[in-house]
């Protein structure tokens, strides 16, 4: 069972995606507008998940497009770097915007416009697709970027917590490349002798 999980994670968290925009309503009613963009960090980056992850599709690419066909990105690291990575930073960003400060909110904010701007850069250097471009383009530019804009807005939250959830979301994705490169390493010289 724990390898199926791994393998097919991405439908149950678009589906859950949509459940909890549906929920929204009535669980987040009584919430500020800028805690409610805080909270829709993660249902939409479960819909991009779809569209990066479905039918293996990100580290297919990954693999050939760095390990030349090879495996410098397993399905268990997608799975480690999707849920605790992810979903679990959405979620002690909620929790913390919700019980803390709305200043924590902008973990799960900078997470998303960090990822759209990876996406958009690698596709402008390759000149093609990248699996999860779509998705980084019409969702999390906007979504992300009201978001930021509306907890700026608020005058409340000091330039710090910006530092944290920026410095935070690189360092997510600075983890995966260097966790990328260190597989990459690890593998004999394509080169022939």
């Amino acid at each position: 069972m724990g390898c199926r999980i791994i393998r097919f994670w991405v439908y149950g968290g678009f589906l859950a995606g949509f459940l909890l925009m549906a929920l929204m309503p009535v669980c987040c009613r009584s919430w500020s507008l800028p805690l409610l963009l805080v909270f829709l960090q993660l249902p939409v980056y479960m819909l991009h998940q779809f569209e990066e992850h479905d039918d293996d599709r990100f580290r297919r690419f990954i693999n050939e497009l760095i390990g030349s066909g090879r495996e410098v990105l397993s399905e268990a690291a997608v799975f480690v770097i999707n849920i605790p990575g992810v979903w679990g930073v959405n979620l002690v960003s909620i929790l913390l915007a919700c019980t803390v400060n709305l200043g924590f909110g902008l973990i799960a904010v900078y997470l998303t416009l960090v990822n759209a701007v990876v996406h958009v850069a690698q596709a402008i250097r390759l000149r093609r697709y990248n699996p999860g471009l779509v998705t980084a383009i019409f969702l999390f530019f906007p979504v992300g970027g009201i978001a930021l804009w509306k907890i700026c807005a608020t005058g409340t939250v000091p330039l710090s917590y910006h530092l944290l959830g920026a410095g935070s979301a690189l360092a997510i994705h600075l983890a995966i490349v260097a966790y990328v490169v260190s597989n990459l390493r690890k593998l004999p010289s394509l080169s022939k002798s």
